[in-house]
């Protein structure tokens, strides 16, 4: 009976499969869900704020758009670590990640998703002190108008940046140098 070599590492006393679909593959899928997670969570409170602001601005709605605000503000800066963690750590790989067009367009997607978003912040911001005074508040009909255009405009690119997930996905417009 031959004698089998000592393994060097504890990695080898363990099945290839078993050890990677155990603990990598777990966090994966944990790290893709979690991204997933928090992007429908900004979808969702970009459209609760639209909605609420079809409607007369009272003190409650509007602290209500201010609390939706922070919530976007969160999920945003959520689903840029956790995805940031997942180009460096899982999935593909940053080298694929860096030579396909989808993932450059979904990044100058969300650049200009949040850059747009400073407008409506900076509205919301601004209530602040007429809420905790408990001052009503005035909002123009062009005033809700455009905060409501700018806000189906940020709709209208993040489902663009649905479209860029499922081409990269798919290896849809992979350059490789």
């Amino acid at each position: 009976m031959p004698v089998k070599h000592a393994p060097e590492r504890v990695t080898e006393l363990l099945p290839r499969a078993v050890f990677h679909t155990s603990f990598f593959a777990g966090m994966n899928v944990l790290f893709a869900f979690l991204h997933h997670l928090c992007f429908l969570a900004i979808m969702l409170v970009l459209s609760f704020e639209m909605l609420a602001l079809k409607q007369p601005l009272t003190l409650q709605s509007a602290a209500r758009i201010r609390r939706y605000d922070a919530i976007y503000g969160v999920a945003a800066l959520l689903v840029l670590l956790i995805g940031g963690l997942r180009v460096m750590y899982f999935e593909k790989g940053a080298y694929y990640y860096m030579h396909s067009a989808p993932f450059m367009a979904k990044i100058a997607l969300f650049v200009a998703v949040g850059l747009i978003s400073i407008y409506p912040t900076l509205t919301f911001l601004k209530w602040n002190k007429s809420i905790r005074q408990g001052i009503a508040l005035a909002l123009s009909e062009s005033q809700g108008r455009t905060l409501r255009i700018v806000i189906h405009v940020e709709l209208t690119l993040l489902a663009l940046m649905l479209l860029c997930a499922a081409m990269m996905a798919k290896g849809i417009g992979y350059i490789d140098a």
